[in-house]
């Protein structure tokens, strides 16, 4: 569910550490701090590289894997700070090879499961590489937290399997209903994380954030489109439907509810899916709107049309009901949409940041 800047973080996993730590106490919550690391697939993304940060911050260590690439970049992962690094190992591999993923898994307190395959409309043109990352790259991870018998495996979905809204707001009962090829392949890991706790007992609990924006984030979506064209000097620039309304969780809050999921006592969220957001809404118009003023400019829209989906595959109305999170865990948003969007536009001012980008491209 992330991207980075110079390789995507789509179908990332690890090769086996040098040596293993031994598993947490049963005493401790699964992914307490303790002496034995936690692993992030998916750790060179956007969100990824927020939970580094917020797991280290947190007293972790993290084994971080970053898809494998033959230029050794460890994608968002090399923007962090030195003293956050310290504490993180970075190991490369793929999720759709088991072989890796056994080595990824051996030994740590908890697995949180981000790796993915995320952009919609490249869902349309690949859609058996979405299914071998996002289904099968899941179920490497299922099968080797099951063998290994690691204490907690914290699964990311995505609201985007919910569909268009048929209830509001959606809580986590709302009928799944995959309008993209790629909805349908997170929906199907979603399904063999429930099979597997039920088959297996896997301690596995399920995440499914709303729309997550902030720094590092690809211009594959909004936010980051709009933001970077006018922070690159653009008035006009170039978007989809704007009529589709989302709830938008800044990341630092959406990397907290990992964190909650994944540190929680088992009896409180081991085997459950929780939705994460704030519960409110915005149209993609009014989005742009604000953010020229918070920008301090007026911005034209040019509609393109190959940045709108399909008819039916629209989505057009996202909005979350975390409440079930919000009982069991005790997490709430720390950041209101226009504080998310402050930190957001001052990381593509920045000419350092906005250099990682090219504004002027359809990112798919």
């Amino acid at each position: 569910m992330s991207s980075s800047p110079t390789t995507p973080s789509s179908a990332t996993a690890a090769t086996p550490p040098a040596a293993a730590a031994s598993p947490a106490s049963p005493a401790s919550p699964a992914g307490a701090p303790g002496s034995a690391p936690v692993a992030v697939t998916g750790a060179e993304g956007f969100i990824g590289s927020h939970l580094v940060e917020t797991l280290v911050t947190a007293g972790h260590r993290v084994r971080a894997m970053v898809q494998y690439n033959s230029f050794s970049s460890f994608g968002w992962l090399e923007t962090l700070p030195a003293d956050v690094l310290d504490h993180v190992e970075v190991v490369l591999g793929d999720v759709r090879d088991p072989g890796s993923v056994n080595g990824l898994v051996a030994g740590v307190d908890a697995v949180y499961h981000l790796a993915a395959l995320i952009a919609i409309p490249y869902s349309y043109r690949a859609p058996h590489s979405y299914v071998e990352t996002n289904i099968t790259g899941t179920l490497n991870l299922l099968e080797a937290v099951r063998h290994q018998e690691i204490p907690r495996l914290v699964h990311t979905s995505t609201s985007e399997t919910y569909g268009t809204a048929q209830t509001v707001p959606i809580t986590e009962d709302h009928p799944i209903n995959t309008q993209s090829p790629y909805a349908a392949s997170k929906a199907g890991g979603d399904r063999l994380a429930d099979s597997y706790h039920a088959s297996f007992a896997t301690p596995v609990v399920t995440l499914r954030p709303f729309n997550t924006f902030g720094p590092r984030q690809s211009m594959r979506a909004v936010i980051p489109t709009v933001i970077g064209q006018v922070a690159a000097g653009q008035r006009t620039i170039t978007l989809g439907d704007l009529r589709p309304t989302r709830d938008f969780s800044y990341v630092k809050d959406t990397a907290a509810a990992f964190l909650a999921v994944g540190t929680a006592p088992a009896e409180q969220v081991v085997g459950h899916t929780f939705n994460a957001g704030t519960g409110g809404e915005i149209s993609v118009g009014e989005l742009v709107r604000l953010i020229g003023k918070l920008m301090d400019t007026t911005i034209e829209v040019h509609e393109d049309a190959q940045r709108i989906r399909p008819a039916d595959s629209e989505v057009m109305r996202l909005v979350c009901d975390a409440s079930r999170l919000r009982a069991a865990t005790g997490w709430a948003p720390a950041h209101t949409l226009e504080d998310g969007l402050g930190h957001t536009i001052d990381f593509f001012r920045d000419p350092a940041n906005l250099a990682r980008y090219k504004t002027d491209l359809y990112n798919v």
